[in-house]
């Protein structure tokens, strides 16, 4: 049940509703004594009813003891605020969601094409190695790759010198030490880099073929390779 208050001598009625808005409560008791709760809690419900209080205050207040409004028309101000907040954030996430599913058909252009992501292992068929390439944080005196087949035994140490921060492609013919041909299989890859004797960090890149697309769970579009892993757009060093 509705009720409504009169206040000031000019006899302006206040809503039940309004009061529980100015004494800071949420719900009404019914004729039968349950509760329910009040609606219209929205910064926009909210705004309108701190604008009725507002009025009700300045029409009734003593002439020569005018009430003190600042407060809330400070807690109007807030509201405010907190609306626009509401809205910038609805903005972003319309945009955030344009943007992946612009970042899915950018990335769907790249379904066929090799690519370098972070990875450990490469491939030896027929004479020839699977691509890979390193990553280095900053520039290097020295930089070498050593390769190990699956026993975990080194085969070769790629020396590939002084090097500048960022990607290196490496191209190599999958010989061991002694310069043979190495056998068909899986082979490891480590790099190290050197700083003045220091070692410095390096990340080593396998190639592998994209092959199709998916939504990862942080909604970001992620790249299936055909090595069986799956990388996100970020993670990808380089496009052969």
């Amino acid at each position: 049940m509705t009720t409504n208050t009169t206040i000031g001598s000019s006899g302006t009625t206040v809503s039940q509703t309004l009061l529980d808005t100015m004494n800071g409560t949420n719900s009404s008791t019914s004729s039968t004594g349950s509760t329910s709760s009040t609606s219209g809690t929205s910064a926009t419900d909210l705004q309108n009813t701190f604008l009725q209080l507002l009025v009700a205050q300045l029409k009734n207040q003593d002439p020569t003891n005018p009430m003190d409004s600042s407060q809330m028309t400070s807690q109007l101000a807030q509201i405010s605020t907190v609306q626009g907040i509401s809205q910038l954030n609805t903005s972003l996430s319309s945009l955030s969601t344009q943007l992946a599913a612009g970042q899915q058909s950018q990335a769907a252009l790249l379904i066929g094409s090799t690519v370098l992501a972070p990875g450990s292992s490469i491939s030896v068929a027929s004479g020839k190695a699977s691509a890979f390439g390193v990553t280095l944080a900053n520039s290097v005196s020295d930089l070498q790759v050593v390769v190990k087949n699956s026993a975990g035994t080194i085969v070769n140490t790629i020396d590939l010198g002084k090097q500048s921060a960022g990607t290196i492609p490496v191209g190599w013919t999958p010989t061991d030490s002694a310069g043979n041909t190495l056998a068909d299989g899986t082979y490891t890859i480590t790099a190290t880099g050197t700083i003045n004797g220091q070692q410095a960090t390096a990340t080593t890149l396998t190639g592998a073929t994209v092959e199709s697309v998916v939504t990862q769970s942080s909604g970001t579009a992620g790249l299936v390779l055909s090595n069986g892993s799956t990388v996100g757009l970020t993670s990808v060093a380089a496009i052969l």
